[in-house]
């Protein structure tokens, strides 16, 4: 499970250091993608496969559907960690996600997402209000 949240940077050729406690769900290897709220997240293979099987079930008629898979999956890079616990982020998905020097890595139970932190920023301080939250839980069940 991917939990807390870390600030680490993300250096000129593209590398960041993954956190410690993360490193051992991604020693088989992981992919990178786009993700919703202009961030990325990171998976496990066995999550992106998870992942692949959930959307094959979608149906291709259903145009939020497709534009998901195909912001998703065209969207994707498979890293691997390299002797230093570092992922290398390809050019378009910093772009895409704002990424410059320090970056928030946070988790978020089976993925861990990467956000520029001013984005980050915001979001925290939306979840942060009561009100805010709780109009996000109802009708969840929780």
């Amino acid at each position: 499970m991917f939990t807390g949240e870390y600030r680490h940077s993300v250096d000129d050729k593209g590398r960041l250091a993954v956190p410690a406690r993360f490193r051992a769900q991604l020693e088989g290897g992981a992919v990178v993608c786009k993700w919703l709220d202009n961030c990325l997240a990171i998976l496990t293979r066995h999550g992106w496969e998870e992942l692949a099987e959930k959307t094959a079930t979608l149906p291709l008629t259903n145009p939020g559907s497709r534009a998901f898979q195909r912001h998703v999956f065209g969207g994707a890079a498979e890293v691997e960690l390299d002797r230093q616990g570092r992922v290398v982020l390809p050019v378009y998905l910093r772009e895409y996600a704002a990424l410059q020097g320090e970056v928030v890595i946070v988790g978020a139970r089976d993925h861990a997402e990467i956000w520029a932190p001013a984005r980050w920023d915001d979001v925290r301080r939306s979840l942060e209000d009561p009100e805010t939250l709780a109009a996000h839980l109802d009708g969840l069940g929780i």
